[in-house]
């Protein structure tokens, strides 16, 4: 298969799949959710956790004004949810009331937390840069929910029990398989 070469990226979704999350935000009485795909740890001491997003949203000007955000992180199943949050404008409903979106009640921070969520991040905001078109918004994590069941010992997502919701971009949606997981030890192929 031969490759092609562009000078532009196009749709820009070489990248893709990716997790798709929902962040949350909530300030001056108004809360609101997003899908996010563009979105990374940054450290784990401090725990940072960094979310790309565009300064002409609804939720930036929330978080901004906050100086909070939540990632919360859903299953397969929820997909629906987080294709109807992703399309539709905070500014102009609802989106808790409109979808039904049950929460959790937030230990640290007032922003909203998902119920579905089967995990889930309450960041204070620190840092907040230009990126191209894009704002990057860094929060360092200060609560972590995250329901216990749907993890492995070593608190590694156990896909037998959730299949986290996966964005191939163009509004497609996918999940991991369990029966394409592979253990690769580094020790082994890094000596080959």
């Amino acid at each position: 298969m031969a490759k092609t070469i562009s000078e532009g990226v196009g749709k820009f979704y070489q990248h893709y799949p990716r997790v798709a999350v929902v962040v949350t935000a909530h300030a001056k009485g108004r809360d609101n959710a997003m899908a996010v795909a563009w979105h990374m740890p940054l450290s784990s001491s401090p725990p940072l956790y960094g979310v790309s997003i565009s300064p002409k949203r609804f939720t930036y000007q929330l978080i901004v004004d906050s100086g909070e955000f939540g990632v919360n992180f859903l299953a397969f199943e929820a997909a629906e949810l987080i294709a109807s949050v992703g399309g539709s404008q905070g500014q102009e409903i609802d989106k808790f009331h409109r979808f039904n979106i049950a929460r959790d009640k937030p230990v640290r921070t007032a922003v909203p937390i998902l119920k579905a969520a089967y995990a889930a991040y309450e960041c204070r905001l620190v840092d907040d840069r230009v990126y191209g078109d894009h704002r990057l918004l860094v929060g360092e994590i200060e609560a972590v929910h995250w329901l216990k069941d749907a993890f492995a010992p070593d608190e590694i997502l156990d896909l037998t029990k959730v299949s986290p919701v996966l964005y191939l971009g163009h509004e497609l949606y996918l999940t991991a398989s369990k029966d394409s997981l592979r253990s690769l030890d580094r020790e082994v192929y890094g000596k080959r």
